[in-house]
């Protein structure tokens, strides 16, 4: 009886978290109809990747980073503002401090790696002795796309264990379970963003936020 106790509060405390760190996550991060849009554009094309991950996780890859990712960091690094939060009253500096996963300068480390990495294949086409030599664009494409899914799953790994250390436990499992299970909570926070924009709103009014704030006020 007790082992079932303290296993439903240990799910209810993740859940929790889950549900903190989703409400943090777009609370500060997702005030631009634009970044908004981009982001149901990213969670949309993510969704076709993860169906095609049990096909041919090459493609996979390649829609995750050339469409998914570059679509949802085009979104914060160009169009989130970067002034001061009067609704969620914090400084841009201040939600860098305390995001969870990754900010933008880590995102920048990242996306980095990223773009680079096919350099590195071209001037040494066997990656350390990893692939076999390509020896045509398609061919150069599939072994770059191998490389983009390592760096997906070892910049998701990275930061999930690192937040172990800084953290604890669960944060970094709680973060890992938000980041795989956004592209569904994505496309359903930001279907309507599209309509929004064609509407002319850039930015978010943010009512979810006020209202979420009174009824934290009033709990």
């Amino acid at each position: 009886m007790q082992a079932t106790f303290l296993g439903d509060k240990m799910i209810k405390d993740f859940l929790e978290q889950l549900r903190t760190q989703r409400w943090d996550d777009h609370r500060y991060y997702h005030h631009s109809r634009i970044n908004q849009s981009l982001h149901f554009v990213s969670a949309t094309s993510f969704l076709v990747a993860y169906v095609m991950i049990f096909f041919d996780p090459v493609v996979a890859a390649l829609i995750g980073w050339l469409v998914s990712m570059t679509s949802r960091q085009a979104g914060h690094f160009f169009f989130e503002p970067k002034g001061y939060d009067h609704l969620n009253q914090a400084t841009h500096e201040h939600k860098e401090e305390i995001k969870v996963g990754y900010n933008l300068q880590r995102k920048v480390v990242l996306m980095t790696i990223w773009a680079l990495s096919p350099l590195v294949l071209y001037f040494d086409p066997t990656l350390f002795g990893i692939f076999t030599p390509w020896g045509s664009p398609a061919d150069f494409m599939r072994q770059v796309a191998k490389i983009w899914l390592a760096i997906g799953i070892g910049g998701l790994l990275f930061r999930t264990v690192h937040l172990f250390f800084i953290r604890d436990v669960e944060t970094g499992l709680v973060w890992m379970t938000k980041i795989l299970t956004d592209p569904f909570s994505d496309f359903k926070l930001y279907y309507k963003a599209p309509l929004f924009l064609l509407k002319g709103e850039l930015i978010d009014p943010g009512l979810d936020i006020v209202e979420h704030s009174l009824e934290e006020q009033h709990a």
